[in-house]
């Protein structure tokens, strides 16, 4: 597939300094950024505790955050899931060591506890000092210690509590959503549970309001080391590469190569910070993924070089270049927007889960087509007398 119908001649190293000007502008005003603003570190990098919350009854994120006012959460990050009644609340416990994982973990247990505590309504509460279970927020052991405390066998309560909880877990609403709620005991008759078994639940239990549908807790050191990792993976993976051109090209080719990944992860970043994205496990993966893309196209433009520096003697370095960018720029393209239109469909279908990371991708696609163009063969020409041998140029 051909986006021209014949080969392209575009000066694309006549731009190189602009290139350099626009680049450096964003990472000085992305370094601006940091150091005034910071990342939006996530959880996986900061520890804290993560809970995804659904409610039976349309609520806002103002309810929500004058809430968790009440019992000091009120700095907490909330994300609405976009057409849905559920919410991600983020409530950071910040970066410092601890001594003890376990002081971390009790944190983690009073969090959960107290935005548990905030949503409950005033009839939920008399429901809980009467000793009811709340069934939309019972976890299997609980279920099943109830059953059995009422003389149902073990293995019976086993499997009712199991049947339960899935049932509740992929508990969709007339939208096809995943609300992870039972609306009503009627439900619950509809599944193949013993008589006594559903008697024993509808004595002894009540239907919440909200139920938690995860809720994960990250250490402050484990936050650190992960960013440790991250930062160290991300070291190595430029190292390998420019060993990797090294050998496949000559060694010049290679540090081009890098200052071009640098260039792209920098470039990212910088995005990252402007538009506030939370930094995970995720967006991590992504830029890794970035890197990949960006070598790929680079290396095919650069094979493409070390061909026509054979074939071109008599040409000056500036033509090999363009010439070399210009074969490479149907491919350049089609790859490119295939890959975009993958990605898009990713940020706009796949959910709240992946938004952060299918837009660290979008962005990074962008990122590195641009960078190929014009960042890596433009450091070849910079370097010019030291890879094109014998070759003079203006």
């Amino acid at each position: 597939m051909r986006i021209f119908k014949s080969e392209p001649n575009f000066k694309f190293m006549n731009k190189k300094f602009y290139a350099f000007l626009i680049s450096g502008l964003i990472i000085a005003a992305g370094i601006i950024t940091l150091f005034t603003r910071g990342f939006n570190m996530g959880i996986d990098f900061s520890g804290g505790t993560m809970i995804e919350i659904s409610f039976k009854d349309e609520v806002g994120i103002d309810y929500l955050r004058k809430a968790l006012d009440k019992v000091g959460l009120a700095d907490s990050e909330i994300v609405r899931v976009t057409g849905e009644n559920k919410f991600f609340i983020k409530a950071i416990m910040g970066i410092e060591m601890e001594d003890k994982e376990n002081k971390d973990f009790d944190e983690h247990e009073k969090v959960a506890g107290l935005v548990k505590q905030v949503f409950q309504n005033d009839e939920e509460k008399v429901f809980l000092e009467s000793g009811k279970y709340d069934l939309n927020n019972s976890s299997e052991r609980t279920i099943v210690d109830l059953l059995t405390s009422k003389g149902i066998s073990q293995d019976d309560a086993a499997i009712a509590a199991k049947t339960i909880v899935d049932f509740r877990k992929n508990r969709e609403n007339e939208k096809g959503n995943i609300t992870g709620l039972i609306a009503n005991y009627g439900e619950i008759e509809k599944l193949d549970l013993k008589k006594r078994v559903l008697s024993i639940i509808k004595d002894n239990t009540f239907l919440g309001n909200f139920t938690f549908l995860s809720s994960e807790f990250v250490g402050p050191q484990v936050g650190y080391r992960l960013r440790a990792q991250a930062t160290r993976a991300t070291v190595f993976i430029l190292i390998g590469m420019l060993i990797y051109i090294g050998f496949r090209f000559k060694l010049i080719y290679g540090f081009a190569a890098v200052i071009t990944l640098f260039h792209d992860v920098l470039v990212v970043l910088s995005v990252i910070l402007f538009l506030n994205i939370e930094v995970s496990l995720q967006v991590v993966a992504a830029i890794m993924t970035i890197v990949g893309y960006s070598l790929n196209d680079t290396i095919v433009i650069f094979d493409r070089v070390r061909d026509n520096v054979k074939t071109m003697r008599r040409e000056r370095a500036e033509n090999i270049l363009d010439r070399s960018i210009s074969q490479t720029l149907s491919r350049t393209i089609v790859t490119s927007g295939t890959t975009i239109a993958t990605v898009l469909a990713l940020f706009f279908f796949g959910g709240e889960v992946i938004h952060n990371f299918s837009l660290t991708l979008i962005i990074g696609v962008i990122v590195g087509t641009y960078s190929s163009i014009y960042q890596s063969c433009a450091w070849l020409k910079i370097w010019e007398k030291y890879f094109l041998q014998g070759k003079k140029s203006k």
